[in-house]
């Protein structure tokens, strides 16, 4: 995942832009699914989930809006479906 993140930044020390937020939002929300699928009765992590979830979602719609080439490029690389 490390990997994808440094192809997402801008530059080198790159950690805010809405590009590494999804990314850094994506392996947030694979590792809290795997917790959950073993802990489903873990109602805190689920909302969690759901929190990191919406915001990574908000995040795809600004780049949306804004970025079309970026919100692509997002998408290609952390093989999500839109």
């Amino acid at each position: 995942m490390k990997k994808k993140l440094e192809e997402l930044a801008i530059h080198k020390k790159d950690t805010g832009s809405s590009e590494v937020q999804v990314g850094l939002l994506t392996e947030k929300i694979e590792n809290l699914s795997k917790h959950i699928k073993k802990f489903k009765k873990d109602k805190h992590s689920s909302v969690g989930l759901l929190k990191a979830v919406n915001k990574r979602k908000k995040l795809l719609d600004y780049l949306k809006k804004n970025k079309i080439d970026s919100y692509k490029n997002v998408l290609t690389k952390l093989n999500l479906r839109k």
